[in-house]
């Protein structure tokens, strides 16, 4: 069962560079349009997941690369799984200094009825990366394998699965998909919502839930460098490459399901056009960075490249895609 998959999935190549480098070559002129002061950088949740890694690490290159006049200065906005930040950005529409970081829930907690605010309401920059997702348990877990947590659950589906996003949202909705494509009732699934990804982390660390659905991303440090947590899998075509290429595949175990998180940067709804074009082609010499591609590779990130224009289309595709499953788990809302 395979969900959400069909994006780009390629580490840089020679012949992606050349045409990611393409739509900055107006910036051999002076742009119509730079900003004249800080950029809000918001990350709508808790430090720690992904939002977060990917506004700081983003800000981070941006500032090494001295790819912009001002800085870029992340603001953590947690709250709704996101919809507060969203409020806070629909209100400043006009504002060309702001920016936050998104990715599923955008489209996700609105159709479940927990925003009034949606895609449509923002101007899409660009998508960046994409990020498969993963199971997490502590160390010492007794679940080895993804089968151990599946057959658990199949004699106690009361076991607390988190995530650092909202129930209906992304990682509720990649668990969920993975339960029904394992033939458990994914609406049976008891999932412990959190504010962000480091928070549900350190709730499974504490013993106080079985196990975190999150994004390879945003949890490798805790696999490769500290020990502390385990990956049962990954919901993604093939093995990652690294440090993480002994995590298998969920449809190495066989359960044929795969989930892609996809992540990218918005504005206000009414940026203006030339402040659009400006950051889009920022993010564009951003990923051509060698500075961005060491950081990309460290987080097991896979370059996936959309326009603004290109953004926007695909995030109406993956309002409609999201629809059918929130139907199917009987949380569509909106």
């Amino acid at each position: 069962m395979t969900i959400f998959s069909g994006i780009l999935k390629k580490r840089t190549s020679a012949g992606l560079l050349a045409a990611l480098l393409l739509p900055g070559a107006a910036l051999a002129t002076e742009p119509a349009w730079q900003p004249g002061r800080a950029i809000e950088y918001i990350a709508p949740a808790n430090p720690g997941g992904g939002w977060d890694t990917l506004a700081r690490t983003t800000a981070r290159v941006i500032m090494q690369e001295r790819l912009s006049p001002q800085s870029f200065a992340t603001i953590n906005v947690p709250g709704g799984g996101g919809a507060v930040a969203w409020a806070q950005i629909a209100r400043d529409s006009k504002n060309a200094h702001k920016l936050f970081v998104t990715s599923p829930p955008l489209i996700l907690v609105p159709l479940a009825g927990m925003s009034r605010y949606d895609h449509e309401d923002f101007t899409p920059i660009a998508r960046l990366i994409t990020d498969s997702a993963t199971v997490l348990v502590r160390k010492d877990s007794p679940y080895q394998t993804l089968n151990d947590l599946l057959d658990a659950l199949r004699e106690n589906p009361r076991l607390s699965i988190g995530g650092g996003s909202a129930p209906g949202s992304l990682h509720h909705v990649s668990f969920a998909g993975l339960a029904m494509a394992a033939g458990l009732n994914a609406r049976e699934v008891n999932y412990v919502s959190y504010s962000g990804g480091g928070e549900a982390i350190i709730s499974l660390l504490g013993g106080h839930i079985e196990a975190v659905s999150a994004g390879i991303g945003e949890s490798s440090g805790q696999i490769a460098e500290s020990g502390q947590l385990r990956a049962l899998g990954i919901a993604a075509e093939e093995r990652l490459p690294g440090t993480l290429a002994d995590i298998p595949t969920y449809k190495e175990q066989g359960v044929d399901y795969t989930f892609d998180i996809w992540r990218g940067v918005m504005g206000p709804k009414e940026m203006p056009a030339e402040a659009v074009a400006y950051y889009q082609d920022l993010y564009v010499r951003m990923l051509n960075s060698d500075s961005w591609q060491q950081a990309r590779d460290q987080l097991s990130w896979t370059d996936a490249y959309l326009d603004s224009q290109q953004f926007g289309i695909f995030l109406d595709q993956q309002k409609k895609q999201f629809g059918r499953v929130l139907a199917e788990l009987g949380l569509l809302k909106h």
